[in-house]
């Protein structure tokens, strides 16, 4: 094993042990196929599921795996009109199963999300009776301040070009705290404590995925 795949796997046991003080389950996984493997051992025959935007989803190959599968899926994209966005959002809160990433995970076990709609950290909140995180150890930061500092700096201008957001950060690639209507970094939600234990699970991943 390298000497960095020792460090991701000694951090992620340390970080693991904080997230059970906070009522999360953590696991670690070396890779990205290890990982989908984990995530799909939670799942059960005919089971709903949905899921936040996530490059690190599409980048584990989760978005193929389920495509063609048995599962009650909740796609938020499939709805076109805004009749159907309501009733798609309400059926979404309601699902067995919620997939996402973290933008940011602190060494003593807190997540750091920055949302638009905020769709992403309601469901990370509330609603889905589990909530499956997926993040590959790249997203580890010291602290929340500089979880904060890696969202606005190293995920937003990255995801805004992504989904072809007009912002500042777009452009030059550093956050300028905008509020332009294309702002992706609305809603900001630190998740210190799972109120319901084990509802949150996040799979560690020794790779850099996402951004």
């Amino acid at each position: 094993m390298s000497p960095k795949k020792v460090y991701y796997e000694n951090l992620a046991d340390s970080i693991i042990e904080k997230f059970n003080k906070r009522g999360i389950e953590g696991y670690y996984c070396d890779n990205a196929e290890e990982a989908l493997i984990t995530a799909k051992r939670f799942l059960t025959p005919g089971c709903s599921i949905s899921w936040g935007g996530s490059e690190t989803l599409n980048e584990i190959g989760f978005f193929e795996e389920i495509k063609n599968s048995d599962y009650i899926l909740y796609d938020r994209h499939a709805a076109k009109t805004p009749e159907e966005k309501t009733a798609m959002y309400g059926k979404i809160v309601t699902a067995d199963y919620y997939f996402m990433s973290s933008n940011a995970i602190t060494l003593d076990g807190q997540l750091v999300n920055i949302d638009g709609l905020g769709n992403r950290v309601a469901c990370l909140i509330a609603g889905p009776k589990n909530v499956i995180i997926i993040a590959g150890m790249n997203k580890i930061v010291t602290d929340v301040d500089t979880g904060m500092d890696r969202v606005r700096n190293m995920a937003a201008p990255p995801n805004c070009n992504r989904l072809g957001c007009k912002t500042p950060c777009s452009e030059i690639g550093r956050c300028v705290n905008c509020l332009v209507d294309d702002c992706i970094c609305c809603e900001i939600v630190i998740t210190r404590k799972s109120k319901v234990p084990g509802r949150i699970k996040v799979i560690l991943v020794g790779e850099e995925l996402g951004y």
